[in-house]
């Protein structure tokens, strides 16, 4: 009778065992929840929170920055600041700190309270690609949609939003192409308008004080008024090097009288390190001035041929 007892007993608790077991299995095999309305940036943004919190569902860091970037590509505030702080962290997808200062500024331009705080505190040491999510959709393949509407495969792409309009309303006032412009600001401060560098050059386009004493500008880290200062600087820079981007962006790093000094580009690694990330993102060596703006260099400035 006691082995029969304990056989059962065993018996019961197998069975509850195989049957616990199986149920873990049917949670793992739960396909993920598709939101209801999958072009509704609120709705990716709810379900996002979902996943990265494990809310009604299991915690999956990676569906929660999927779901995050569909929203935030949609201009959802809240979703890119939370995707900001994934790659601030390195929470689902690689940290990279170039990215979630871009997210950060995209959310700061659409009011968000704590983005802002955000860009206090972070330090790109590089431009960093968005995710592909952010970026617009590849254009279409068919013939008859390439030969009405020819896309250049030169220029790099940005993702539109408030400093992207913002440069293009304001460059052609100074005859600037504004992909140089976003060039210069990838580079100098990833889109970070409150970055400040250790030689404290501030803003979007890392104007140190005398450059912005030097072009008026009241408040660097005032989008508008540091891309209006730094606009002038490019400006005045392809008038006094004659159109040559290379040599325009070493003065930008290093100053014009370095690159006078020197007679072409310092051999200085940050600065020959800075005129390569400006020409892979411009990939144009030449660029239209104005004439007799300023008086030329001491020296015979020659017709681009920089090569990376």
């Amino acid at each position: 009778m006691a082995y029969l007892n304990k056989f059962l007993f065993a018996l019961i608790a197998w069975t509850l065992i195989a049957g616990s077991a199986g149920a873990g299995e049917n949670r793992r095999e739960t396909p993920p929840e598709e939101p209801e309305n999958p072009d509704n940036p609120a709705v990716l943004a709810a379900l996002a929170v979902k996943y990265e919190h494990a809310e009604g569902v299991p915690r999956d860091y990676a569906r929660a920055a999927d779901l995050y970037c569909r929203a935030a590509r949609s201009g959802h505030a809240d979703a890119q600041y939370a995707l900001g702080w994934m790659y601030a962290n390195g929470r689902g997808v690689s940290r990279d700190d170039g990215v979630a200062a871009q997210l950060f500024a995209m959310a700061d331009g659409r009011g968000h309270v704590h983005a802002r705080e955000m860009l206090r505190h972070i330090r790109p040491s590089a431009p960093a690609p968005l995710p592909p999510c952010l970026l617009p959709d590849e254009p279409a393949t068919g013939s008859e949609e390439l030969e009405e509407a020819p896309l250049p495969v030169d220029e790099t792409v940005y993702l539109k939003g408030p400093i992207y309009n913002l440069v293009h309303k304001l460059a052609p006032g100074y005859e600037v192409d504004p992909q140089l412009v976003l060039a210069v600001i990838s580079v100098e401060s990833g889109f970070n308008a409150r970055a400040i560098s250790p030689k404290n050059a501030q803003g979007l386009m890392q104007l140190i004080p005398e450059t912005a004493q030097r072009f008026r500008v009241k408040n660097t880290f005032d989008p508008s008024d540091n891309i209006k200062g730094g606009l002038a600087y490019l400006q005045w820079l392809l008038a006094f090097f004659k159109g040559n981007v290379p040599l325009v962006a070493a003065a930008y790093n290093a100053g014009e009288k370095a690159v006078e000094k020197h007679r072409g580009i310092p051999p200085y690694p940050e600065t020959q390190d800075y005129v390569r990330k400006i020409i892979h993102l411009y990939k144009k060596t030449t660029h239209p001035y104005r004439r007799n703006l300023v008086e030329a260099p001491s020296f015979t400035v020659l017709p681009a041929s920089y090569r990376k």
